[in-house]
């Protein structure tokens, strides 16, 4: 079950609330139209933003923007991954 973050350019940004076990790091899915859990995939890293794939196959321009705006947000995004699954383990590179 999708729970979404926000909505930028007409995707919405979500956590996807049954994620395996075990939990995966922190990270976001992206998509335009009705979530699924195979969408565009970003981790959240201790030094910023990574894009795992890009499923949702999302126009490069507007993925920059979106990377972008996760980035400068991935505080509020953390905050509610740890809301949301008590933890905040990051991947890192």
């Amino acid at each position: 079950m999708p729970k979404a973050l926000i909505d930028f350019l007409g995707y919405a940004i979500y956590f996807w609330l049954n994620e395996n076990e075990p939990l995966e790091p922190v990270h976001v899915h992206v998509a335009k139209g009705k979530p699924t859990p195979h969408a565009t995939k970003v981790w959240i890293t201790r030094n910023g933003v990574r894009l795992e794939h890009n499923n949702s196959k999302i126009p490069r321009n507007e993925l920059k923007e979106i990377l972008n705006f996760i980035n400068e947000n991935k505080d509020t995004v953390i905050v509610e991954w740890a809301t949301r699954f008590g933890r905040t383990d990051f991947k890192e590179k």
